[in-house]
């Protein structure tokens, strides 16, 4: 078992190390990105379960309470909580607090996002710039031996797939988890916009 895995390991490093300079790059690009993934996606996940409804945020409006840990932690309760903690007790100045806690926490629901979808468009790029170097090595080999150094002119085109073939398998899920998020935060984001405009009467007296 473990010497497969070991085997198995070691190809891998074989493998990457046959896509020449561009892959260090690549694989730190890739690594922060899935960490900004796995962050948000938690943080949306989070946002999402055990959600109050309007009534019962309404009532922890009213009577200045916040609301239950052990039952709510969604995006509504999040709202409810922020609001509680910078609440000045004036209901005409509490408007306004609504109001900023609201952009607040829709602010904050982009935070990533464009990163996140940056770095799947460079992927591409980084592996485009590593099939180029891989065909100017082939290149230079065809001009210095001809095309009889078969293995050499391997190892170019081998770095010029490999680095293409990375690029596209950390861009196509980057892609499309940056487009998964952004839908979930503009659900959010709309989700938390229309429970402060129903708090508004609440808050207002």
């Amino acid at each position: 078992m473990i010497e497969n895995l070991n085997e198995h390991l070691f190809r891998v490093a074989e493998y990457m190390a046959a896509g020449g300079p561009v892959i260090a790059p690549l694989a730190v690009l890739s690594v922060v990105m899935w960490t900004l993934i796995i962050n948000r996606a938690l943080f949306f996940r989070r946002l999402y379960r055990r959600n109050m409804p309007r009534s019962e945020a309404a009532l922890c409006i009213v009577e200045n309470r916040r609301p239950d840990p052990m039952r709510y932690r969604g995006a509504v309760s999040l709202l409810v909580n922020e609001f509680m903690r910078r609440r000045s007790g004036d209901p005409s100045l509490d408007v306004y607090i609504l109001d900023e806690t609201v952009i607040t926490l829709v602010s904050s629901l982009e935070r990533h996002l464009a990163l996140i979808a940056a770095l799947a468009r460079v992927a591409p790029l980084l592996g485009l710039l590593g099939t180029v170097i891989g065909m100017v090595t082939t290149f230079d080999i065809i001009a210095v031996f001809g095309t009889g150094n078969t293995r050499a002119l391997t190892g170019g085109i081998s770095e010029a797939l490999i680095t293409t073939q990375i690029g596209l398998l950390v861009a196509i899920p980057g892609l499309y988890m940056s487009h998964f998020l952004a839908r979930r935060a503009e659900n959010l984001k709309q989700r938390i916009s229309s429970v402060g405009m129903y708090l508004h009467r609440h808050v207002k007296g």
